[in-house]
């Protein structure tokens, strides 16, 4: 188990970010060229999952790899 560096401010904001973008209310692009647009959307998706098991786990690896640790938030 990995030791938790995120505090609850931090968790909820997360939470809430994964909630905007794998909801309904995802940001749509109407780019011209039609792969870029699902590829943006793909990412968006991607960082919507990323950030709601960051927000369950409670750990960051990037927090970790630059030493930041907010726990106490």
């Amino acid at each position: 188990m990995v030791k938790q560096n995120l505090g609850k401010l931090d968790r909820i904001f997360r939470f809430v970010l994964a909630l905007w973008f794998l909801g309904p209310f995802t940001p749509q692009f109407n780019l011209a060229q039609s792969s870029w647009n699902v590829n943006l959307h793909w990412a968006i998706m991607v960082i919507g999952v990323i950030a709601l098991i960051e927000a369950f786990v409670g750990w960051c690896w990037l927090h970790n790899l630059l030493y930041v640790g907010n726990k106490n938030q």
